[in-house]
């Protein structure tokens, strides 16, 4: 396989992550939407990598899939008391908990 094949594979996901996290109300969906462009950067990661004949892109990768383990476990705890607290996660009213 080549290059350019994973590469588009890791625009598309970057795109689809993208149109979720600006186009989505729901918090969860926005979260998922954070995890595939956290993928499509792993993508391509580990694509260079493989290309370079590095080790360095997978390393790199380990890093951002413990990031989005962290990310993953703040996001759900701060969704979870927004639903506690409104019983919905919509995030667009999110700006009610001022104060």
């Amino acid at each position: 396989m080549y290059l350019n094949q994973f590469l588009l594979l890791s625009a598309a996901l970057f795109a689809i992550g993208v149109y979720g996290v600006l186009a989505r109300r729901n918090g969860v969906l926005v979260l998922m939407s954070i995890e595939l462009i956290l993928n499509a950067v792993n993508i391509n990661l580990v694509s260079f990598a493989a290309f370079r004949d590095s080790i360095s892109g997978e390393v790199f990768a380990l890093f951002v899939i413990a990031v989005a383990a962290a990310e993953v476990g703040v996001g759900l705890a701060m969704i979870l008391l927004l639903y506690r607290n409104r019983r919905n996660i919509d995030l667009t009213e999110i700006d009610l908990m001022k104060g």
